[in-house]
């Protein structure tokens, strides 16, 4: 599998293309598999090392074409706050089970890294503001998306068993996704661990998050199989 790529979904918005500057840098051949090809910047769509395809995460054949030419899944698909309010809370779970997991078993992938929200408590998270004031409010203003996570995570835990799989838990993603801003916002310290732990900060720069990512690709988050870290 040393051939094969890495498979971005949700590779379009500002989190996905700081994603596929850091992969690009750091010279990681991967596919783009996304519904608008024309959102990623002409600098790295004309890029050697990016293969943008064209298609519908809802399409389980079209998906598994690609995911059997990829070594690893980083997903970043999730729910607009802003623009999803009353999406059903079983969409983008249902992508999880009905079409990924089922193309990674046919084709041998294991690895996968999928994005969650801090609405997602885990038993190691030490209380905050922050997590506990979402808790109460997002059931209520947008019960939808609070759901979608819930789901999301629950679909992992008992259906992702037979995968190496990673939910890395966000708050805020400020920053943009042009090259010099990605490279200013890509160093620094991150942290990894439990909502409230020591380091852990509510906001993380999208291009740092890129590169933890890319870490993880490499194999350098593999402690954190079978979890869920923010």
């Amino acid at each position: 599998m040393n051939d094969r790529k890495v498979l971005v979904l949700g590779g379009t918005g500002p989190a996905g293309i700081c994603l596929l500057r850091e992969l690009v840098y750091r010279n990681h051949a991967t596919i783009v598999f996304a519904r608008s090809p024309a959102k990623v910047p002409v600098d790295l769509a004309s890029n050697s090392l990016i293969e943008i395809i064209k298609g519908e995460v809802t399409d389980p054949t079209a998906l598994s074409a690609a995911v059997a030419r990829s070594s690893v899944v980083v997903s970043l698909l999730g729910p607009d706050i802003k623009r999803d309010r009353k999406i059903d809370p079983w969409f983008f779970p249902n992508i999880y089970t009905k079409s990924v997991f089922p193309a990674m078993r046919q084709h041998g992938v294991k690895r996968i890294l999928a994005m969650g929200t801090l609405t997602i408590k885990q038993p190691e998270d030490s209380w905050t503001v922050i997590q506990s004031a979402v808790g109460v409010l997002m059931p209520l203003l947008a019960n939808n998306l609070y759901r979608t996570m819930i789901n999301l995570a629950g679909v992992f835990e008992q259906e992702a068993q037979s995968l190496d799989w990673t939910i890395f838990r966000i708050t805020g993603i400020p920053g943009e996704s042009d090259e010099a801003s990605w490279r200013r916002d890509r160093e620094g310290q991150l942290f990894t661990g439990p909502i409230g732990g020591k380091g852990w900060t509510s906001s993380i720069k999208r291009s740092a998050l890129a590169r933890w990512l890319v870490d993880a690709v490499e194999g350098k988050a593999d402690a954190w199989i079978g979890k869920m870290p923010a």
